[in-house]
């Protein structure tokens, strides 16, 4: 089965392709990045190269495709019909997401919805989504859970990623 890895460069993904490899999921895997600047592409580009190394048997794929291009996202799921998706990829940072909203908007709501269009014209894969703890904004209550009430996020970027999880809905 070939499986996808959004975000798969970055240090969670790159640890989850592993995983992934060691525990026998999947003989392939498509890792789809962008290598934006947001965390150094450098230390994303060792991050394959050590996926490599420690999983010499994976059939692994790099992928750089941005979310936004909804026609790379569907020729990606056509080519290869995934059986599971990781959704890690986002634009990160509560700080930055104050500056460019609408960036934070395009690629983690619109980029999500192209690979989720993507998911369900090609086969309708189990698709995984990981969201960020940012969606809890300054919630008074500690430990968070999933049904604490999530509606007043402090910043566009935790406001993009419950927008998201509404769309994987």
């Amino acid at each position: 089965m070939s499986i996808l890895v959004t975000g798969g460069a970055g240090f969670i993904g790159s640890h989850l392709v592993e995983r992934l490899s060691r525990d026998g999921e999947a003989d392939r895997i498509v890792v789809l990045d962008n290598f934006n600047d947001y965390y150094d592409p450098a230390v994303k580009r060792a991050n394959i190269e050590e996926i490599r190394a420690a999983c010499p048997g994976l059939d692994l794929e790099l992928a750089e495709i941005d979310l936004r291009d909804a026609v790379q996202v569907q020729d990606l799921f056509e080519r290869e019909r995934f059986g599971q998706v990781y959704h890690l990829a986002a634009m990160a940072g509560v700080r930055a997401s104050i500056e460019q909203p609408l960036l934070y908007f395009d690629v983690n709501v619109q980029g999500t919805i192209h690979l989720l269009r993507a998911a369900v014209a090609c086969g309708k894969p189990a698709v995984v989504f990981a969201s960020s703890s940012s969606v809890y904004g300054g919630s008074p209550r500690i430990p968070f859970t999933e049904e604490d009430p999530v509606n007043e996020p402090v910043s566009p970027y935790a406001a993009s990623k419950k927008a998201a999880e509404l769309a994987c809905h």
